[in-house]
């Protein structure tokens, strides 16, 4: 059975300001590395708009299946869980043609390896955007979020004790694994910081 070829797509171009003109080769697979509320699910519906893409929001898909979380172990016991069952049809709609995008997979080099799997196989594009932020930031951010609880972005209390111990795994992407980024600064929403090419 043949293999189906992804739609192809325009070359990237950033302009003087530094705003980004999405506009790529073939089908894209854009997912995101930041802290805990660094803003990661609300950039990654910004995305989803602007690309006409399917997205994916772990902490939404955790919910929906009930997972029980109270721990570490068990975020990660039930996220592996989720990829499993994610990745085959990732895989399909990049083949498709469809822009997918992953607001998670994308702060430590297993899990972006995991991504690289998947738009490798699909013979797609990628893009990780990357937001830059300080822990003091985010636990601001992470406070008020549990306070307000807003819609699509509140998925459970998250208390700071939770954020330092998975904060003790982030690791930033590294020039040796070949990826192309798009850095943010999370105090200036929208605002493009740099762009590093693959390769």
């Amino acid at each position: 059975m043949s293999r189906c070829r992804p739609q192809m797509r325009r070359q990237l171009r950033i302009d003087r300001s530094g705003r980004s003109d999405y506009a790529w080769r073939m089908s894209t697979l854009h997912f995101i590395c930041g802290k805990a509320a660094s803003g990661k699910t609300t950039l990654g519906r910004e995305l989803a708009v602007r690309h006409k893409a399917v997205f994916f929001c772990e902490d939404e898909w955790l919910t929906l299946l009930d997972a029980r979380i109270d721990s570490l172990s068990d975020f990660v016991h039930h996220s592996q869980r989720l990829k499993s069952a994610l990745k085959p049809h990732a895989g399909r709609l990049l083949e498709l043609g469809i822009p997918v995008i992953f607001d998670f997979a994308g702060n430590t080099p297993e899990d972006r390896a995991w991504v690289r799997s998947i738009f490798e196989g699909a013979g797609a594009d990628h893009v990780l955007h990357v937001i830059t932020a300080t822990d003091e930031a985010c636990k601001a951010r992470l406070r008020k979020r549990n306070e307000t609880k807003p819609e699509g972005l509140y998925f459970g209390h998250v208390p700071e004790t939770l954020f330092n111990e998975v904060t003790r795994y982030f690791v930033p992407p590294a020039d040796a694994e070949n990826l192309r980024i798009l850095e943010y600064d999370a105090e200036t929403p929208g605002r493009l910081a740099r762009l590093s090419p693959a390769g």
